[in-house]
């Protein structure tokens, strides 16, 4: 089965600090099915991963290597993220008191109906409030 991705998981996965087996987990089922991100997720994580380099928290070997890799699985942009931004994403948001980025994620799984990998506790709390379940921790 297929799932929904966030950044937190997916840095999660690159910075070695953060990296658990439950996230190595969720990497090699995203490797043996797929996954789906909100169209922003691209964008999110290459900004964190420069931070990261900027910061001196990875390499930029290690960041453009972590991406490459990223570019190779089975991840899927939903082409659809920027039609719900307005309407049940912001409601999201609103109701949980989530960022409006993080409400993305969520909006995505329930529209999917597919798990939700997330480290970030405020988003999974909202995830189990909507029913959705969780991977990555």
């Amino acid at each position: 089965m297929s799932l929904v991705l966030d950044a937190s998981a997916t840095l999660a996965s690159i910075f070695p600090d953060e990296t658990t087996a439950l996230i190595e987990d969720v990497f090699d089922r995203v490797a043996d099915e797929n996954a789906w991100v909100p169209s922003l997720w691209r964008i999110e994580v290459a900004n964190i991963l420069t931070q990261g380099v900027r910061r001196g928290r990875i390499s930029l070997a290690r960041r453009d290597g972590a991406l490459a890799n990223l570019a190779r699985l089975p991840i899927f942009d939903d082409d659809e993220t920027g039609q719900h931004v307005w309407g049940k994403t912001m409601l999201l948001a609103d109701i949980h008191h989530l960022a409006v980025y993080d409400a993305t994620y969520l909006e995505l799984a329930l529209r999917l109906s597919l798990p939700l990998a997330t480290l970030d506790e405020d988003l999974r709390a909202a995830a189990q409030s909507e029913g959705v379940s969780l991977l990555g921790k």
